[in-house]
């Protein structure tokens, strides 16, 4: 089976699904239980995701063998130069098979596509995989560039 990641509007069915997996987990680990539908719902509303289609940023759905498995995005910040990485997901059956690489790779092409020069993110301690997955891609750790209720380490790369 093959991996493809592919530009997709946020609102898709399959898009829609993976964000709402993607805010499910990211929130369940968190709090140590289960996000609640309604939990999912409120964490979503007014989330910023619109920004992230062309000029301003990009949407994208990784795939394996045609059925949706992840997400990530790219969001321009200042005058362009610089991108965040942002909801970068693997549903749990799909990882360990290659796909956070390839869709790690999509991303900076993406923002690299969209004028960027170099790439940020921010994400939780607790969140290990994620940042091992970073810091193999050659993210290292940077100062605070945003603030927030779940960002304690901040990490960049020249793209």
């Amino acid at each position: 089976m093959t991996w493809t990641f592919t530009p997709e509007a946020v609102d898709t069915p399959d898009a829609a699904a993976l964000r709402r997996a993607y805010y499910g987990d990211v929130a369940g680990s968190y709090w140590k239980r289960p996000a609640t539908e309604a939990e999912i719902d409120e964490g979503l509303a007014d989330d910023g995701v619109e920004r992230l289609t062309p000029p301003t940023g990009r949407f994208l759905v990784a795939r394996l063998g045609g059925e949706p498995a992840g997400c990530g995005g790219v969001l321009l910040l200042d005058d362009g130069e610089r991108a965040e990485l942002t909801r970068v997901f693997l549903r749990p059956a799909f990882r360990g098979r290659g796909g956070a690489d390839g869709l790690m790779r999509a991303l900076e092409d993406e923002a690299r596509a969209l004028g960027a020069r170099r790439m940020v993110l921010n994400t939780r301690l607790d969140l290990v995989e994620a940042r091992g997955l970073y810091v193999r891609h050659g993210y290292g750790e940077i100062p605070a560039y945003c603030s927030g209720p779940y960002m304690d380490i901040w990490y960049g790369k020249e793209l």
